[in-house]
């Protein structure tokens, strides 16, 4: 028998707020943390606004400690602190340095696009001027897409899988599926599960060439990140990470660790790059088939889902997003479920934004309410008919049981979560 896989601990590193409490807080309030940032003006990019952590240095000294190792880059940096952080919430002890292995616990902590930063300041130049010798010891780890999970496997002594996943802006979210699929399949009894994305212009800059961000809101940074909006214009860019604790439930109840809410469907798919589909663009086939197998699996009906978190970005493609939320759960404008969307205050974390955004739902189910979406004050035309189900004020919900959260990414991957409030039994 597959086991029951629950979420007893979190941890978010957030662009509007860091930590459990001012997160919820600032989901509550519509809090943005979009700013100016002149680094990106000076670059002459388009888009000059980001969503990127305040004071992060502060943070990490908090953590672990002013005398603590150079955190190396802002993607380990910033997984290192929320996985510490989602440890930590689920009541387990930091192991020593000199204890053994956890042979039971383990992580899957992905990221969209790993070390830009480190490559483009230090690698690149530093080869091109014929000092290889002068790169350092650490140079590989702060550049390798599994630096963040090594680095989170050596903090925590984890002994069980450890890897990296990366699957563009479905990241996150594949990271807490694959993790709970093997807890679910006994092979593990613990997983630290997440993603995480650092700030960086070497990052962003493909994107902006792309002209798929935000542009025309650069002298009003808080309203440009316009999920469902008319005036929608790209999205933002953001940085941070998202972490998660979930384990079987036997495992939780015996050490009597609160649980936020269970895991009970899960499904990841790919359109193939057919029929509509492309590099950039969705297959509605394979979203559609992507939401039906979660709820599948969750064993419940479309009907049952009350609230959704949508990926929805703020570019072309959020109206379709909601013709194929409908599709999937045949249901029209008059009995949708509530929708939302935390990129309207954080932008958009791509390989973080997954795993930050599931911390957010699965904090609304655990406190009954369901956060705002900003900005969307016009709704774009074709999600006119669904504007009474988008939340853009935060509304007290406490018989809120279940919400779906879905990812999609480049090449045209796609996961979806069921996510629903523990019941004993």
């Amino acid at each position: 028998m597959k086991k029951r896989v629950v979420i007893t601990g979190m941890g978010v590193v957030s662009p509007n707020a860091v930590g459990l409490d001012n997160f919820e807080k600032a989901l509550r309030s519509g809090k943005s943390g979009i700013r100016f940032i002149p680094e990106l003006e000076n670059l002459k990019f388009s888009c000059q606004i980001g969503g990127v952590p305040e004071n992060f240095e502060k943070t990490w000294a908090d953590c672990f400690g002013s005398g603590q190792p150079s955190y190396q880059s802002d993607n380990i940096g910033y997984a290192a602190v929320a996985a510490m952080a989602a440890w930590n919430d689920a009541g387990l002890p930091r192991p020593e340095d000199d204890d053994p292995a956890d042979w039971d616990s383990g992580t899957i902590f992905g990221c969209g696009i790993c070390g830009m930063e480190t490559i483009a300041k230090t690698v690149v130049p530093k080869i091109n001027d014929g000092k290889v010798r002068r790169l350092g010891s650490q140079i590989v780890e702060r550049v390798m897409s599994s630096g963040i999970s090594a680095y989170i496997g050596g903090l925590l002594g984890l002994g069980n899988q450890v890897t990296s996943n990366s699957s563009a802006c479905s990241t996150g979210t594949e990271a807490i599926i694959d993790a709970a699929g093997r807890i679910r399949a006994g092979l593990a009894k613990r997983m630290v599960a997440g993603g995480s994305e650092g700030a960086s212009p070497y990052t962003w800059a493909g994107f902006d060439s792309m002209r798929v961000l935000s542009r025309k809101f650069n002298d009003q940074p808080e309203k440009g990140s316009r999920p469902m909006s008319a005036t929608a214009c790209g999205f933002v860019p953001g940085a941070g990470a998202g972490a998660l604790v979930i384990e079987d439930l036997e495992t939780a109840l015996a050490r009597g660790a609160r649980i936020y809410s269970e895991i009970t469907g899960a499904m990841v798919n790919c359109g193939g790059q057919r029929s509509g589909g492309s590099m950039t663009a969705p297959n509605p086939e394979g979203v559609i088939r992507c939401i039906q197998g979660a709820i599948k699996e969750a064993g419940i009906t479309p009907d049952e889902i009350d609230a959704i978190s949508g990926h929805l970005t703020a570019t072309f493609a959020d109206p379709y997003e909601i013709k194929n939320w409908s599709a999937a759960l045949k249901r029209g404008p008059d009995n949708f479920p509530y929708i939302n969307s935390a990129k309207s205050m954080i932008g958009h974390c791509l390989g973080a934004a997954g795993a930050i955004e599931t911390a957010a739902a699965v904090l609304e189910l655990h406190k009954g309410f369901i956060h705002p979406s900003v900005n969307c004050e016009d709704v774009h035309p074709n999600i006119e008919p669904f504007t009474g189900r988008v939340a853009r004020t935060c509304m007290d919900y406490p018989e809120l049981k279940t919400i779906a959260k879905a990812s999609f990414g480049f090449g045209d991957v796609n996961s979806c979560l069921i996510l629903q409030k523990y019941e004993h039994g």
